[in-house]
């Protein structure tokens, strides 16, 4: 029979396994080590055992065959929990004992523990800002939802009542080739506009610093060479470790590409993101991912403008109380 309880201190390297077993597709990092779920979620100040629900088969010595991990999402300041947000960040079944009904109690058990704190919407699939946990795990660059490359997540969510929403577009450039990106406008702006590489400063809201964690990006601006200091555009750049086991190439992902208002349709964006690709090429990566919201076509264009590939789509699923 399949018991259902909250996590204990014990379980991390039993759920390791579950995740190895269950999560094979190109969006999930391969957990080599059990210290890493400390990293991405144990160590998390919003991290509650309450909401990591742990399945436990008690007729083959008390076997864990299965998980789900839930959470909160902010409030619109980024300051603090918002507790009428609640988010299914992940649902994992040994495939030896799928089929049995686990998955959905598992996403039941959720529901009743969201429900329970107050949320009056459920969301299935972690996106940013909605992201309690996933980050640096699953995903890639961010949290898109769950992907199309894992085929079950569609099927069974809409089974369970949840209708698809928000869709995030996954995009990669292979460097293992010469990089092209002709566009007019570049020998201007290199002329205007220097590129500065830095340790990323301070994190921007306590949000971010509860999702990102130990995470070190770097920083890439643009700086107008005639005005000291003035920054016209920036992103950030976090190496993607356990993802590049996965894909087989030393990755990058990109990170909150930013211009200023007052800047923007110049190109900025497409000779910062251009130059990105060529730093990582001479540092040896393999590949470099950006993701880009369906519903943002400024972003989608940019990341076809520079030649990068679609390869992904991920999707969060909302139901409501």
């Amino acid at each position: 029979m399949i018991v259902f309880r909250r996590f204990r201190n014990t379980d991390p390297p039993a759920l390791a396994d579950v995740w190895n077993e269950s999560h094979t597709a190109r969006g999930s990092f391969p957990l080599r080590t059990p210290a890493l779920l400390e990293r991405w979620i144990f160590s998390k100040p919003h991290f509650d055992h309450d909401g990591l629900i742990v399945a436990v088969d008690d007729e083959a010595d008390n076997k864990i065959v299965g998980y789900a991990l839930a959470g909160f999402g902010p409030n619109e300041a980024l300051t603090a929990l918002d507790r009428t947000h609640g988010v299914i960040c992940s649902v994992a079944v040994r495939p030896a004992v799928m089929r049995r009904g686990i998955g959905a109690a598992l996403v039941k058990k959720c529901e009743e523990y969201l429900t329970a704190r107050g949320a009056t919407t459920l969301r299935a699939g972690p996106v940013w800002p909605h992201c309690p946990f996933g980050f640096g795990l699953y995903g890639g660059t961010n949290c898109p939802g769950f992907l199309a490359s894992d085929p079950a997540a569609d099927p069974f969510f809409k089974k369970m009542g949840y209708e698809p929403g928000e869709q995030t577009l996954v995009f990669q450039k292979k460097l293992d080739a010469p990089l092209s990106i002709p566009d007019a406008r570049f020998s201007m702006l290199r002329k205007r506009y220097e590129t500065q590489v830095m340790r990323a400063a301070g994190v921007p809201s306590w949000w971010h610093e509860c999702v990102w964690g130990t995470l070190d990006p770097v920083e890439f601006r643009m700086v107008d060479k005639l005005a000291s200091g003035f920054i016209a555009a920036r992103a950030l750049v976090w190496e993607l470790e356990g993802y590049g086991w996965r894909w087989g190439f030393p990755s990058a992902g990109v990170l909150d590409i930013q211009v200023r208002p007052d800047l923007r349709r110049l190109g900025l964006a497409k000779l910062l993101l251009s130059q990105i690709l060529r730093f990582l090429q001479d540092q040896f990566f393999g590949i470099c991912e950006v993701h880009a919201p369906a519903a943002d076509p400024a972003l989608v264009g940019l990341c076809r403008s520079v030649t990068l590939d679609h390869v992904d789509t991920g999707t969060t699923y909302l139901k409501k109380v």
